[in-house]
């Protein structure tokens, strides 16, 4: 062969990767199957699904689904999963109901709206999204999935046959708490009372697993400080030249306030009068989420700064702390009237904000 015929034959299968999957790879396994939900005398009020990490590893679940299809047949209907199961950790995948019979399931990890046959059907534990084709035989899904369980009558299954045929108050449960898995259906399984686990419920470790040793423990404690800061994102503002009777346009400032004062905080402006010759100095604002204007900024009008040390003019307040970022509040420094007749020259004043706690 040579060596240019070699490397196209490469090529085509670096474009198509095996697409199989092999059972049992991960240690997650179904460890019980319930489809009697919200029939007459049903146990629970849901058909379920439980998974078992019978591993040392924590599984990634993004991406894979619990499939079921009839007893005899090939038409299968997923339901996705999502989050992580740990090392002897549970699972639980609320599916349909038929009524509002039974109990309720203990907080599901995932749902779905597949419902199960309560005496036989087949489900499968897939690493992928694809809804399956094949179990029309013994086998027909070898290789494609990561767990298969076909229980009463099911025309696929793993080893030697099916596990036992189910009913309203009874569950395939996978014998040693999940444990067990010898890859035969009718050994690793028995029809027994429901008992669905979820994320929640208690560890169970396989045998030959490291169990946790001896322990010990600190405690450790940290204190906030409270947070109340005003920044500017310009410590100054020049207007230029102007003359008298001229009304320059506003300049903006965007003033940020953090706070973590449950009850929030006011936020207030004053200023300094220009020197030489007073100014008529103004301000206008817009109020960040959950922020509200004082009332004398209503509208986008522009309002006279006060003079300290007369009270200032409120700019707006907040009832809760602030984001976490913290809150912009929009500003735009101006004069409230055409500017008066004055002496030539640099006039100047200094605007202070204040954030006070509520």
């Amino acid at each position: 062969m040579s060596r240019a015929l070699l490397l196209v034959i490469l090529g085509v299968l670096l474009l198509f990767p095996a697409a199989t999957h092999a059972a049992g790879s991960s240690d997650v396994v179904i460890s019980q199957i319930y489809g009697g939900g919200g029939n007459a005398g049903a146990t629970f009020r849901n058909d379920y699904v439980e998974l078992f990490n019978a591993g040392s590893g924590g599984i990634d679940l993004a991406g894979w689904t619990v499939q079921y299809a009839t007893a005899a047949g090939t038409t299968w209907q997923a339901t996705a999963l999502t989050g992580t199961i740990a090392p002897g950790r549970s699972y639980l995948v609320q599916l349909a109901s038929n009524a509002d019979v039974g109990a309720a399931l203990p907080t599901p990890d995932a749902t779905g709206t597949s419902n199960l046959g309560a005496a036989s059907g087949k489900i499968a534990l897939v690493p992928g999204m694809a809804a399956l084709t094949c179990g029309a035989s013994a086998g027909s899904c070898s290789g494609l999935v990561e767990d298969l369980v076909g229980y009463g009558d099911a025309s696929d299954f793993e080893g030697s046959g099916s596990a036992a045929a189910l009913s309203n108050t009874t569950a395939a449960v996978r014998a040693d708490g999940g444990c067990a898995d010898t890859n035969d259906n009718t050994a690793d399984f028995a029809a027994a009372t429901p008992a669905p686990r979820n994320s929640a419920s208690a560890a169970h470790l396989c045998a030959g697993l490291p169990s946790s040793g001896p322990n010990g423990s600190v405690n450790v404690a940290l204190d906030v400080a409270s947070v109340l800061t005003v920044s500017l994102d310009r410590p100054s503002l020049s207007f230029g030249t102007f003359t008298s009777g001229d009304r320059p346009a506003p300049l903006p400032e965007r003033v940020t306030v953090s706070s973590n004062n449950p009850s929030g905080y006011s936020l207030a402006v004053g200023r300094t009068a220009f020197v030489p010759t007073d100014l008529p100095l103004a301000l206008s604002a817009t109020a960040p989420a959950g922020g509200t204007l004082g009332g004398g900024l209503s509208g986008g009008a522009l309002a006279p700064i006060p003079i300290a040390p007369a009270t200032g003019l409120t700019v707006g307040t907040r009832s809760a702390p602030s984001a976490a970022g913290g809150d912009v509040w929009a500003t735009n420094i101006g004069f409230s009237a055409p500017l008066p007749l004055v002496a030539t020259g640099r006039y100047s004043a200094t605007v202070t904000f204040t954030a006070v706690g509520r």
